[in-house]
């Protein structure tokens, strides 16, 4: 055996594959802790690995094992058959100069209501992000060599800081409320947050307003109203918009609403999706009978359906538009932009019904992977299969935090454990017929307005708009298009009530394309007016619209 000095970093010779030996600082932690250890490998010496893993080409390497009842002072042992990403395993990995690192997901154990225990990492403030999660713990970046038959030692030493909670200001302000039915759901206190963008008179006045709720990933706070100009150049994008979008807000130029933004991560992702499920519990419940109710409350909102609207893209345009269909008489009116798969016969590349695989398509001599996204200059931004390796890679049993796990967890049922039954094996991509039955039963939304039509129809007349590019960067546009031909059929004879409400697509347009907006107007500005003039059109006689 021979010893290497590499700064703090030791290397041994072991075996025939490199190795990484990681040693858990007993000033961390006083008890045993549960997680996800995951190992980062990058071929840049700068920066921290932790924030070098993406979805494409170029991605660094990573590696994970689960630990239970990891004892400060005690060492974990990754070998070469450590399970990895893009390379399969850590006897792929090549010998050479590395800046490595190491993350553990902090696992904490839940006592749910259906009387499975499970290990899941609660987020924390952040968002459900591995690389960034309070708590979590972490190493210094080490330069390396590793060797054919090399082991690394690595030390977790670190701890990742609490986030500060958003503070309020003159517009926006922020709500904190412990959901009832989510406490008893996960046997912990779960709470739900809001961020309140208010009128430029909320203070000091009785008016009461309606509410536009801004469906989105995990934000934290109301991002996109900037009451600052910009530094450095004038016309630098989101920025730009943002501050242009405060001086509309504040000067008298828009109606006077509530824009909400709300934040509701689950252990399994950054949002819930709205929706009540099997795994992460009844989101769609409390949103609409605990936080909407109780912001309502707190800042004067109308409180009635033609006074809400929804509107959000991608995750928050599927949320949207489910929001929407599931409590059709909760909301006035909904904007989804470039939702995520709104019929599963176009799930980005996969017919969840009819294929047999969710990596290949596969004829009788060669098989040709599906495409998980592509970029502007049409090359392949990640296949099905290579996303969702590296979720397996980061979580095991639905706890990457990942968006492929996200779906299962959300539209799929749980398994014998209690953990999320997927739709596909992580390894082959072999999709078991029975979990795609549930998705179809559950969340399939062209499915369910076919199967409940002439129930929802008269509810949602008029209430349903998506815009969508039709290049869309994770070929969400297929789905888009299967919803509006079921919806635009409701215009024959006998299929009515007609659906009355818009699709825009954009020719050419990528994800997430916002509509028409006229030249130099932010989105937000634009689409409060669009909001205001819907509401206005659907007030009932004697309304108070003094909020205009």
């Amino acid at each position: 055996m021979r010893l290497l000095l590499l700064g703090l970093v030791f290397v041994f010779s072991l075996g025939a594959a490199p190795g990484f030996q990681v040693y858990l600082k007993p000033e961390l932690r006083t008890k045993p802790v549960d997680g996800r250890l995951i190992v980062i490998v990058s071929r840049s010496t700068q920066g921290e690995p932790r924030f070098q893993v993406a979805w494409g080409l170029q991605t660094q390497q990573i590696f994970g094992v689960d630990v239970d009842g990891w004892k400060p002072g005690d060492t974990v042992e990754m070998r070469g058959e450590t399970p990895g990403a893009p390379l399969r395993t850590l006897a792929d990995l090549p010998p050479g100069t590395y800046n490595v690192q190491a993350v553990l997901n902090v696992y904490e154990t839940f006592h749910r209501a259906d009387g499975h225990v499970l290990k899941l990492h609660p987020d924390q403030g952040e968002g459900q992000q591995w690389n960034r999660s309070p708590g979590n713990l972490y190493s210094k970046p080490q330069r390396v060599e590793v060797q054919s038959s090399s082991v690394t030692r690595i030390e977790l030493t670190e701890v990742i800081p609490p986030i500060d909670p958003p503070q309020d200001s003159k517009y926006i302000r922020h709500l904190r409320v412990q959901s009832k039915l989510l406490t008893e759901f996960w046997g912990r206190p779960v709470f739900l947050n809001a961020s309140v963008l208010v009128p430029r008179d909320f203070d000091g006045s009785t008016q009461r307003y309606p509410v536009a709720f801004y469906q989105n990933h995990f934000s934290g706070d109301f991002r996109g109203f900037r009451e600052t100009a910009p530094t450095g150049n004038p016309g630098r994008g989101n920025e730009s918009a943002a501050y242009q979008f405060y001086q509309d807000w504040t000067s008298g130029r828009l109606p006077r609403m509530l824009l909400v933004v709300t934040d509701h991560a689950t252990p399994y992702y950054d949002d819930s999706y709205g929706v009540n499920t099997a795994n992460a519990g009844p989101y769609g419940d409390a949103l609409t009978q605990e936080l909407y109710p109780a912001l309502e409350k707190q800042f004067r909102a109308i409180g009635e359906p033609w006074a809400r609207v929804v509107f959000g893209g991608s995750t928050g345009g599927w949320m949207t538009l489910a929001q929407q269909i599931f409590y059709p008489d909760y909301f006035g009116g909904a904007w989804g932009f470039c939702p995520d798969p709104v019929d599963f016969h176009a799930f980005q590349s996969i017919n969840v019904y009819d294929d047999k695989n969710a990596y290949y398509d596969q004829g009788p001599f060669q098989r040709l992977p599906k495409l998980l996204g592509r970029l502007p200059n049409d090359h392949v931004l990640a296949t099905m299969e290579s996303f969702s390796r590296q979720e397996a890679v980061l979580g095991t049993r639905g706890r990457s935090g990942g968006q492929m796990d996200a779906f299962h967890a959300t539209f799929g049922p749980t398994d014998a454990e209690g953990y999320p039954a997927k739709l596909w094996d992580a390894e082959t991509g072999a999709i078991n017929p029975e979990a795609a039955k549930y998705w179809r039963e559950h969340y399939d939304l062209t499915a369910l307005l076919q199967r409940d039509w002439e129930r929802l129809g008269p509810k949602l007349q008029g209430k349903l708009h998506l815009t969508m590019g039709t290049k869309d960067t994770f070929y969400l546009d297929a789905a888009a298009h299967r919803m509006e031909e079921f919806l635009e059929s409701t215009k024959q004879p006998g299929k009515g009530p007609y659906y009355g409400g818009s699709f825009e697509f954009g020719n050419n347009k990528p994800h997430c394309y916002p509509g028409e907006i006229p030249e130099g107007v932010p989105f937000m500005t634009h689409f409060v007016r669009v909001f205001a003039k819907h509401m206005r059109s659907n007030a009932p006689n004697g309304a108070d619209l003094g909020w205009q």
